[in-house]
């Protein structure tokens, strides 16, 4: 017998005989928001992200204008309207290192955590490419933005990739000094559609 049986032997006996209790599951599902947008923009804020809350038809000027003259990956299925002038797959590690940023969009953002979660699908590019590049331009179209986690986990695909993102990528020594770009992008900056 292993020691994991061993161990699961003895709960089972400890427990033989004892009346089934009813667990209560009244978990938080939903959040009340008034103001998705502004909860989340001012979340995103607080995690030294920088943030653009745009109309729609703003956005691609904003990517031309935040992006000129940056050497930049482009995720295959990234919405042609915005497309980087010049922008590379971001397929090849020396294509990764070389590159100044990555431009994205994503599968859901959390307006109560100011969280942005990607799970690989189109326009959001492989793990690599977006935590790689020392800047992250990603879009958040309103419509993907909800209240809590819950909320978010019910719009995630468990089996995909999942990379959640709250502000750049930071740490802190010993002696507690902020430090960025560690483990992701040093900045992040963040365009909601609205």
């Amino acid at each position: 017998m292993s020691a994991r049986d061993e161990i699961l032997a003895r709960v089972r006996r400890a427990v033989e005989g004892a009346p089934e209790v009813a667990i209560p599951r009244g978990y938080r599902t939903t959040v009340r928001v008034a103001d998705l947008v502004g909860l989340f923009a001012e979340r995103v804020d607080d995690y030294r992200a920088v943030v653009h809350v745009l109309p729609s038809a703003e956005v691609p000027g904003k990517i031309a204008e935040l992006v000129a003259g940056r050497r930049m990956v482009v995720p295959d299925g990234l919405p042609p309207e915005w497309q980087v002038p010049g922008g590379v797959a971001g397929g090849t590690v020396a294509e990764l290192d070389g590159a100044d940023g990555v431009v994205t969009g994503c599968a859901v953002a959390i307006a109560e955590t100011g969280t942005i979660v990607l799970d690989a699908g189109p326009g959001q590019g492989r793990r690599a490419q977006t935590l790689v590049p020392d800047y992250h331009l990603c879009v958040v179209r309103a419509d993907q933005i909800v209240a809590g986690v819950p909320e978010a986990v019910a719009r995630l695909d468990p089996v995909r990739p999942l990379t959640w993102i709250s502000g750049p990528s930071a740490t802190s020594d010993i002696e507690l000094n902020r430090v960025e770009g560690v483990h992701g992008p040093r900045t992040l900056e963040v365009i909601i559609s609205t």
